[in-house]
């Protein structure tokens, strides 16, 4: 089966150009230019993944985003936004996207990030038909196939998260960067080095994607964000996961 995309993009040429790039990656979509359509469209259809604009009639695609975040809290989601608007890429960020692209851009770039959101949203499926599998033939999961820092848990087999005993709901994109960051304690990656290793792209401008994946990291793990001690910030350099912060 082929994967379908859902673009949200109410200028009309620059959606069906949009479209017929996707199709020479053999992929299907639909357009939709008006927001809360789009909406109602992309929670009662199944796309691996919607691409949405920010400004659109009716609803905006952020409210569209944060809405889409609460309801099908896997669905991949890269906004598209306009080259001078710094607010609406973190705001599309903070809200639950997984990765956001600026007007105007590179036919390559654009199919390049869909490819790489694809990976992740079959991967993700993948780690769910061995997790149901598993329950089907022995009744229970009785074994994790992950990396245990501590407390911390990260199961990829079967794309869960435990902190203290307690389940952590991740996005895919948060969920990656999470075990990017398990896998390799107390190392200290730059933003560039986390874009290639997770994002599987380095561009300078897209800093944005990393500095807010990482807060909606502590969000879900620190007790206090403002002091995190999982997740730490080294001043200058980038980011490292603190393995003594989860023991």
């Amino acid at each position: 089966m082929k994967d379908k995309i859902l673009i949200v993009e109410d200028e009309t040429d620059i959606a069906k150009l949009i479209q017929v790039h996707l199709s020479e990656l053999d992929i299907e979509s639909d357009i939709c230019g008006h927001g809360q359509q789009a909406l109602e469209q992309a929670l009662n259809k199944n796309y691996q993944l919607v691409m949405l604009d920010v400004m659109l009639p009716g609803i905006s695609g952020l409210d569209i985003c944060r809405q889409l975040r609460q309801e099908k809290p896997l669905q991949a989601i890269l906004m598209l936004t306009s080259k001078t608007s710094e607010t609406d890429r973190v705001l599309g960020l903070e809200l639950g996207a997984d990765d956001y692209m600026t007007k105007p851009f590179s036919i390559r770039e654009l199919q390049a990030r869909v490819r790489t959101q694809l990976r992740r949203v079959h991967a993700l499926s993948d780690r769910a038909n061995t997790t149901e599998n598993a329950q089907h033939i022995n009744g229970v999961q009785h074994e994790n196939s992950g990396t245990c820092l501590g407390e911390l848990l990260v199961d990829q087999r079967y794309h869960q998260v435990t902190y203290k005993d307690n389940a952590i709901n991740l996005t895919s994109t948060e969920f990656e960067l999470l075990d990017f960051l398990c896998k390799n304690p107390d190392q200290v990656f730059s933003r560039a080095q986390l874009l290639d290793g997770v994002w599987g792209y380095n561009h300078s401008g897209y800093e944005h994607t990393v500095n807010s994946h990482i807060n909606r990291l502590r969000n879900k793990l620190e007790e206090d964000c403002a002091a995190p001690k999982i997740i730490q910030t080294v001043w200058g350099v980038g980011y490292k996961l603190n393995s003594a912060g989860v023991h």
